[in-house]
């Protein structure tokens, strides 16, 4: 009913690999889709001829509403008084979703009492109030909602609405991995890791990132993924790995999409397959990783696996070194090329970057060595 909490933050022995959550946006399938089995033939007794009916015709798909993310179950579609309030929610109604929650709430609806919290927590049609939200979060908690355990356990390790109380917030994001909520199982995950708030347990992280993996988290697809690339907390398989990776790029995981493609240019864990490994790092890049932009000039000055373009990977090159992700090896590269091409590549990253007139880090003198990343045609074959 209530949107995507926030989750804790990947701590610190996998803080180059763990990630923050990331936005949904279009998902590109690097493996064609599953086979739909046809449908089953209709009766072919009719009373009249007409009207025509094709054999094989679709039925009509019920409609549904938009999808959302949200942070409970579905709304039962048998219940009008749930979707109304959700529906007010999902169309940015917020006071109106308010009213019609206070008004469930008072009947004792823990749904409706987490959505009064999620409301007042993050001022959507009132004032931002931490202490009531806290007290909504509270009732749905204690009324069983695992959403509303997942929220009020949030509020008590940020110290919103209330002192920080560690112990409070592991009990109430337990009950609610217990109920089934894969956001909690994933955070709980990453206290065990930590051991900082719990007695670090590999294993036990392993176990919950499981859970929540198996849910469709894409967060603990990946973190999982990176468990078994290790061998931390089970044993090391890397084509397990790479399943995870998969499907955790699936769910727009940008982190997961640049492992992901490193798996499928070098063929480790499963066939390579360089040009989809060159389209996913670009979608990756598009989506402001680093890595991959620094990975895709690699690949596009090179002509590693892809059609060489100096132009569009120097662009690339320097849109990752603004970001922090220098190259000193194609800083020397750069120099190289005509004045030209270099004055393209400048002005395609300032376009990129939405940076007018502004002068760019120069490259680096000639002879400067890399490292951080093997030069393009080395003998490494990671991108």
């Amino acid at each position: 009913m209530t949107p995507d909490m926030k989750i804790l933050r990947p701590i610190a022995i996998l803080a180059s690999l763990l990630m923050l959550t990331a936005n949904a946006t279009a998902q590109m399938s690097l493996t064609p889709p599953a086979q739909t089995p046809p449908e089953a033939n209709k009766p072919a007794a009719k009373p009249k001829p007409k009207p025509v009916v094709k054999k094989n015709a679709a039925p009509a798909k019920p409609a549904t509403p938009p999808p959302t993310v949200t942070v409970t179950p579905a709304p039962a579609p048998d219940d009008p008084n749930v979707d109304l309030v959700f529906g007010a929610y999902q169309r940015g109604l917020y006071k109106t979703a308010y009213e019609l929650a206070s008004k469930r709430a008072e009947s004792g609806d823990p749904k409706a009492m987490t959505m009064l919290g999620e409301l007042s927590a993050n001022a959507l049609g009132v004032k931002r109030d931490y202490v009531k939200a806290a007290e909504w979060y509270k009732r749905a908690a204690d009324a069983g909602d695992r959403e509303g355990m997942f929220a009020l356990a949030m509020m008590r390790l940020g110290g919103r609405g209330g002192p920080v109380n560690r112990e409070e917030a592991v009990k109430l994001m337990a009950s609610s991995a217990k109920l089934g909520n894969p956001k909690a199982a994933y955070n709980l995950a990453l206290l065990y890791l930590d051991g900082q708030t719990l007695p670090q347990d590999l294993r036990r992280s392993a176990e919950l990132l499981r859970i929540a993996a198996d849910a469709g988290n894409p967060e603990a697809q990946y973190a999982l993924a990176t468990f078994y690339k290790e061998g931390t907390g089970v044993a090391k398989d890397v084509e397990k790995s790479v399943r995870l990776l998969q499907a955790a790029s699936l769910a727009n995981n940008v982190d997961a999409e640049v492992e992901y493609a490193i798996a499928l240019y070098n063929g480790t864990g499963t066939p390579k397959n360089e040009a989809a490994a060159v389209a996913l790092l670009s979608k990756a890049a598009r989506q402001g990783s680093a890595i991959a932009q620094n990975r895709l000039a690699r690949v596009l000055v090179s002509g590693a696996g892809v059609p060489m373009d100096k132009v569009e990977g120097f662009k690339w090159h320097l849109v990752a070194k603004n970001a922090g992700k220098g190259d000193p090896e194609l800083d020397d590269a750069m120099s190289k090329i005509s004045p030209e091409d270099r004055a393209k590549a400048e002005a395609l990253s300032r376009r990129w970057l939405g940076v007018k007139g502004t002068a760019l880090t120069p490259p680096q003198p000639q002879g400067t060595q890399s490292k951080a990343s093997p030069a393009p045609g080395s003998n490494r074959t990671e991108p």
